[in-house]
């Protein structure tokens, strides 16, 4: 009896065939300077068949945590799978990423533009590109995110509540926390979940800044996801599992009471009790400030770093 293989992977017009592994590219664009912009893609295709499971970052070019989770599975040889495919997307946003921006040049957002046109906005044909070229093929998702501007993330699942499969997927991942978040028109979650691939959002660290536990965590979790598809067969002892995530159900932002100098009280990702301290709002003359206190029992799950803020700025979100 013959033994079924595994389906080819075709991107950019070069296939990939079970048992094979390739970097190929998708050509998105020009500089002014008319060089070539293209995105790289890391495809490796099992013998045996499986899931095909997309491990994408840097849709957002500032966020490099993201990055550098993909580029270490890389560099460590994460992806050495016994079935299926992994599609592994270092960079989606490469002129976001060369320019230490979230967008692209034209001012869009990558993440709003989904599903695309072909001759749109330049957001646009990349997401166009994407979906034809990478997102019919996969058939889970996994995409890689960094807190905005000066937020913190302390390591967060964000899934959709609507897809069953996208909540199993986000307690395979094991994150220190996760809770479901709305689509959003226009983003890449929401253009999968019309697609019916369930796909989970991993949030961990700041914007431009390398964050070890934030880049570990997500390494963990990925791992955990090939593992649960048998795809690989063990993860070595310094990927251990958690024994708990805390999932939070209701959550909140907390905001700035007045503008002024931001003092943050606690540790990103601890347990909070109602009515603590956990930050204050002060002038630069130390006579006025204002404390910002637990709103109930739960967990501080992002801190914004930034020193000086306005009325009305996100502090702390918070969750229980």
């Amino acid at each position: 009896m013959e033994v079924e293989e595994n389906k080819d992977i075709v991107i950019g017009g070069d296939t990939v065939s079970p048992g094979e592994q390739k970097l190929l590219t998708i050509s998105i664009d020009r500089l002014p300077t008319g060089t070539l912009i293209d995105i790289p893609v890391y495809v490796f295709n099992a013998k045996k068949p499986g899931p095909t499971v997309l491990v994408q970052a840097g849709l957002h070019g500032d966020e490099i945590n993201g990055i550098e989770i993909v580029r270490r599975m890389l560099h460590e040889k994460r992806f050495k799978i016994t079935k299926g495919a992994v599609i592994a997307v270092p960079i989606l946003n490469i002129f976001g990423f060369i320019h230490f921006s979230r967008d692209v040049p034209d001012g869009k957002d990558v993440n709003r533009s989904f599903p695309g046109t072909k001759s749109g906005s330049m957001a646009s044909r990349i997401a166009y590109h994407y979906v034809s070229e990478i997102m019919h093929q996969m058939d889970y998702g996994i995409d890689l995110h960094t807190g905005g501007s000066q937020r913190h993330n302390f390591p967060q699942i964000r899934y959709t509540i609507e897809d069953g499969e996208s909540v199993e997927l986000a307690k395979v991942f094991n994150a220190p926390f996760s809770f479901s978040s709305r689509l959003i028109r226009g983003s890449f979650r929401n253009a999968a979940f019309k697609m019916k691939k369930p796909t989970i959002v991993f949030e961990a660290g700041e914007s431009m800044r390398f964050d070890d536990f934030a880049i570990s965590e997500g390494m963990q979790g990925i791992l955990n996801v090939l593992k649960h598809f048998k795809m690989i067969t063990k993860i070595e002892p310094r990927y251990t599992e958690r024994s708990t995530s805390v999932h939070i159900q209701d959550r909140k932002w907390l905001r700035a009471p007045t503008a002024g100098m931001f003092i943050p009280e606690i540790t990103n990702g601890c347990e909070l009790k109602k009515g603590q301290q956990i930050g204050m709002v002060t002038d630069t003359y130390a006579k006025n400030s204002k404390k910002i206190k637990a709103p109930y029992d739960g967990y501080v799950f992002c801190i914004n770093h930034q020193a000086v803020v306005n009325q009305g700025d996100a502090l702390f979100h918070v969750g229980r």
